[in-house]
């Protein structure tokens, strides 16, 4: 599978643009001479583009520590290439069939990538810097797009997945569904620091014990954690969804594990603070039922049969192509 497919997903090509500030070995220097490194039915594929890949590509290996040896680097310039022609052949059939991009989803992105610089002037800066007009920008957007509905309509909305493949692959795939025992909480935090002092902890105490009375006396849990507790999980009454067994602190996981459904525990003490914790469903340890995990499995089969139908579509029109490579 070429490297095509690594920006095939929409939340990728939505940010397609932003390879034009990927920054090559020579963009210090004056503009280079836009070279030919190869032609899709004459239209040329500059060197610029290819050299902006292959640096990203390049930063991207630097930072996460891998070493690069000639024979990486070969067949990372083989794929980058391929890649171009790829995105190029799919270019051209999408003017063939006279898809169109409108301006308002080029400007909705334009200006996403605008967002990721702190203003207008750091913006501005980048692309100066990079030999890269607003235009160029606009003009891969506007690619990325035509190729995405061009693929929508001759191969992602062909794709359908049976009931009969979904069982077939859970049927086939077991290890893949096994689970731990579960729990599902909601909780109530106030929360504590390593360097809070005994006051700060007293207060705390005071704060969770007036909490658990309210509870006791039949006030909503949820209610009470949303006005009450600390973290992210307030949002959302204090639920913290389905957890694994082995996720958690040993007196918290004691108590939630030993709670039964809808029992709320007593006041529980981590470093982090304390807590009460309500127990809302529990989950034995086994094989996930193929109804819990059907969903999933019609997304996995349709995301490799869409794979594997973009690739032979890209062959189809590859053949009837001219293609001449410089490299």
């Amino acid at each position: 599978m070429r490297l095509f497919f690594h920006w095939i997903n929409l939340l990728i090509i939505v940010t397609i643009a932003i390879s034009l500030f990927t920054e090559p070995a020579w963009a210090d220097k004056a503009s280079p001479q836009r070279e030919e490194i190869a032609l899709v039915n004459g239209k040329a594929i500059s060197k610029i583009q290819y050299e902006r890949r292959l640096s990203a590509f390049k930063k991207r290996a630097f930072r996460k520590g891998q070493e690069m040896k000639d024979s990486d680097l070969t067949t990372a310039k083989n794929r980058i290439l391929e890649d171009l022609i790829d995105t190029e052949v799919l270019y051209q059939q999408s003017q063939k069939e006279g898809v169109k991009v409108d301006d308002q989803t080029i400007n909705e992105q334009t200006e996403k990538i605008k967002k990721r610089f702190p203003d207008e002037k750091a913006y501005k800066k980048a692309i100066e810097r990079m030999h890269v007009s607003e235009r160029e920008i606009r003009a891969e957007i506007q690619r990325a797009f035509a190729i995405k509905q061009l693929l929508d309509t001759n191969v992602r909305q062909k794709i359908t997945v049976t009931e009969e493949e979904c069982k077939k692959y859970y049927n086939n795939n077991q290890n893949l569904f096994k689970r731990k025992e579960q729990v599902k909480l909601s909780q109530i935090w106030i929360k504590l620091s390593p360097n809070d002092d005994k006051s700060k902890k007293i207060q705390a105490r005071k704060k969770i014990e007036t909490i658990q009375k309210k509870v006791q006396q039949g006030e909503d849990f949820g209610k009470l954690a949303k006005a009450n507790s600390d973290g992210l999980a307030a949002k959302h009454e204090g639920s913290l969804g389905y957890i694994d067994r082995g996720h958690m602190e040993k007196p918290f996981e004691d108590a939630a594990f030993s709670l039964n459904v809808g029992e709320v525990s007593g006041i529980i003490e981590t470093q982090a603070g304390y807590y009460l914790i309500k127990v809302i469903d529990k989950k034995s340890a086994g094989t996930i039922p193929y109804k819990e995990v059907q969903p999933m499995i019609e997304r996995q089969l349709k995301k490799e049969k869409e794979k594997t139908e973009i690739q032979s579509y890209i062959e189809k029109l590859r053949k009837s192509a001219k293609i001449k490579r410089f490299n």
